[in-house]
Parts: structure tokens; C-alpha cells; sequence
């Protein structure tokens, strides 16, 4: 009977919540088969079986923290093939060295590509040669990120990507569901936020009347570039120009020492709504960007959102966050700040009505609520209001938008 620890599960990575089990005692394995899928950072992923052979016992139980180097289970090697197991306290004592995979032929058999279990997991489903892909890891190691243009085939010309639906897990009556996983991840961001920060709202309505127009004469041009142009992209370019006008708000705020960091990178979360829970990649130095730009990368972060596949690295470093419910519903919201932020925007759906303009003419506008939160510790209510009236003014005149800075 062998003992296997967790493995090195990525750089900075040295403990994981165990979400569930894909294998049981008496299961026969084969290399490359998944073990178990574990939760870092909001983001899953599954532990490929580096050996062949049964499980005798799962060590680890569900819901419970695991150290990288801790043994989760142990097995029974069968013959050839298994590769020795990974001593635990050599992994223990370098949490960050990445797995050695043996290059298959042409190569000569003493090269080696370097890359964690999670890579090799990804290469062997997609059939991707290792020895091929340019690491840009330390010491050349491959990372998922070297990994992402080989797996999404490009889109055919002038057919963008039909937008994914999933079911939401509504529950079903009668039944006790234990908090685990994702969910449990955002019980508890979303209870400690509540607990350290005195959130306040600011509500305005916008004539997004603007925005509809230009969209619409945009939306040809987007979608023979295979892209899909939403409001989101505008509301981001326009947040981020405020963010830059009032620049406490794009701030963090340190409990421990009572300081605020007012950053001047602008990396705006958005809040996607994924099969497992809510989840809030980040829009890296949004202002540096062009509208294309930011809609791009909207897609990019929403898909792997939903289909399960958000990278640790797209889920930190935020600075401020914007939520929008409109596609699904509703006017106004009251949305709970990403801790340690100091604010968040919150979108409704935008509706044509009759509104009376400055001749006191009644003519329809597409008319959209924007909630904001703010920590009343760092953001005073006139200086909430001064950057809420930013966001409207910017998106009442969305051509300046297309302009650089």
C-alpha cells in the first residue's frame, strides 16, 4: 500500500478545500485519470492520478482544508507503468516545484518539459505536445496561461460565439445541502465584507439612450470581428474615466493598519453568475484599453467563468467592481462591496420611457438605474455622489468613450 500527498497545485498554491471525490476505495486508475476536484481561490480544478493502480482508502474528507504534501489517499500499484510516488516531505519542503513530464519521442529521452499536474491534465485532454509549448513560467515552466491559445479553436469568420446558458441551481425541497465548495467560499467574502464594512447606497437613474444608439451602429462592425458588443463594455470605459476623476474610490482599504491604498492601476472586477456560484474575474488596467479591447476580454473571462475554468490570476487584484443584473431583471439593487474594496456599481435593465428633456418636450429614452455601494469609513456621500454624477455624465456621451484618454 502507497501512500500519494496533494502535489504541487500551482505557484503560491499550498493549501486547497477538497470539493469531492471521483474515485472510491476499490476503483481501479490509470494515469491521467482524475482523482479528486479541489477549490483554491474561487477557482476548481481536478488532480490527475500521476500512477496506475486501486485505491484502498481516501484519507481527506469532503469540505476539509488539504496541504499541498499532506496524504489524501493510498492505492495499491499495479506493474508496469506507475510512476513512484512523490515522497511527501520532499513536496512538503518545495510546495512550489512543478511535476517533471517525460517528452515523448522525437525528442531525446533525457529532455523533460516542466509543468504542474493541472497542465498536464489540460495537454493530455487536449492532445497538446508539451515539448512544443514555450513556458513563461520560472525556469521555463508551462503554465495554463502558455496553454490558452491552443485550446479555443478559432471562431468562423463572421459567426460570433452564441451566448452559453446554464440552469441555476435552485435547490429542491425537502433537503439539507451542506455549504461547501464555491458556495462556502462566497458565504464567507460575502459575510466578512458585510461584518468590517459600513456599506451605504447611492442610486441614480442615466439616459443610456447614447449607449443603445451607439451600440447599435457599432454591432455590425463587432460582429464581423467575431465579437459580441454588450453594455458592460461601455459601463466599464465609462467607470474607469470616473475612477481616474475621483481616485479615492479606486482605493483598498488595509483593517490591520487603518491605511488606504488609492491604486493608480484600474482593475475592474465584473460579476459573472456561473454555474457554481458567483464569481468576479478582473478586467486587468481597463483603462488602457479600447472598447474592443475590454468586450474581448468580457467574453473571454465570462466563458471561463461559466464553463468552470477561471484562472487564479483573473480572480485577483481588483479594485473596484461593477454587477449587473439587467440582462436577467430588475431596476435597483442594493449590491454588497468586493472586500477590500470601497466601492461597487450596480446595473439595472434599461427601459424606453417618456421622459421630459430641457424644452420640457416628452420624447423616449432608454432610462437605466446605477446602485452604488460605498464604505462610509473612505467614501462621504457627497463624494459618492461626485463620482456617481462622473459614471452618468461619461455615459450619457458614450462617442467621447471611443477617444484615448
Amino acid at each position: 500500500m502507497t501512500d500519494f500527498p496533494l502535489p504541487p497545485m500551482g505557484e503560491g498554491l499550498y493549501e486547497v478545500e477538497l470539493v469531492r471525490w471521483m474515485v472510491r476505495p476499490g476503483d481501479a486508475v490509470a494515469r491521467g485519470q482524475s482523482l479528486m476536484e479541489v477549490l483554491s481561490d474561487k477557482a476548481t480544478m481536478e488532480v490527475p492520478s500521476p500512477f496506475a493502480g486501486t485505491i484502498t482508502d481516501t484519507v481527506a474528507k469532503a469540505g476539509s482544508k488539504i496541504k499541498v504534501g499532506e496524504v489524501v489517499l493510498k492505492y495499491d500499484a499495479s506493474g508496469a507503468g506507475t510512476e513512484p510516488p512523490v515522497a511527501t516531505a520532499a513536496v512538503a519542503a518545495e510546495p512550489a516545484v512543478a511535476d517533471r513530464v517525460a517528452v515523448p519521442s522525437p525528442m531525446p529521452a533525457s529532455t523533460a518539459a516542466v509543468a504542474a499536474p493541472s497542465v498536464r491534465q489540460i495537454a493530455r485532454k487536449f492532445n497538446i505536445d508539451l515539448a512544443r509549448v514555450r513556458g513563461s513560467g520560472p525556469g521555463g515552466r508551462i503554465l495554463l496561461d502558455d496553454l490558452a491559445p491552443l485550446l479555443k479553436p478559432p471562431k468562423p469568420n463572421g459567426q460570433p460565439k452564441p451566448t452559453e446558458h446554464f440552469q441555476f441551481d435552485f435547490g429542491r425541497a425537502g433537503t439539507r445541502v451542506p455549504l461547501a465548495g464555491t458556495r462556502k467560499k462566497i458565504a464567507e467574502k460575502m459575510l466578512a465584507s458585510k461584518r468590517h464594512i459600513p456599506h451605504y447606497s447611492y442610486i441614480d437613474e442615466c439616459d443610456f439612450t447614447g449607449v443603445v444608439q451607439l451600440r447599435q451602429q457599432l454591432s455590425d462592425h463587432f460582429y464581423r470581428a467575431n465579437l459580441k458588443l454588450t453594455y458592460l463594455a461601455f459601463i466599464v470605459k465609462a467607470v474607469t474615466r470616473a475612477l481616474k476623476e475621483v481616485p479615492i474610490v479606486n482605493g483598498t482599504f488595509d483593517e490591520t493598519t487603518s491605511e488606504v491604498t488609492l491604486h493608480d492601476r484600474y482593475h475592474v472586477g465584473i460579476a459573472v453568475a456561473a454555474p457554481q456560484g458567483l464569481l468576479v474575474p478582473v478586467i486587468k488596467d481597463a483603462d488602457r484599453r479600447d472598447l474592443a479591447n475590454i468586450a474581448r476580454e468580457i467574453e473571454r473571462l465570462s466563458d471561463d467563468a461559466r464553463a468552470g475554468r477561471p484562472k487564479i490570476d483573473d480572480l485577483r487584484g481588483g479594485t473596484f467592481t461593477i454587477t449587473s443584473i439587467g440582462s436577467i431583471g430588475g431596476l435597483i439593487s442594493t449590491p454588497i462591496i468586493n472586500h477590500p474594496e470601497v466601492g461597487i456599481l450596480g446595473v439595472g435593465k434599461v427601459v424606453k420611457r417618456p421622459v421630459y428633456d430641457e424644452h420640457g418636450a416628452l420624447k423616449p429614452m432608454d432610462i437605466g438605474y446605477l446602485s452604488f455601494s460605498f464604505d462610509h469609513r473612505i467614501v462621504d456621500g457627497a463624494i459618492g455622489a461626485v463620482f456617481g454624477n462622473a459614471v452618468k455624465r461619461h455615459l450619457e456621451k458614450p462617442a467621447v468613450l471611443l477617444l484615448g484618454s
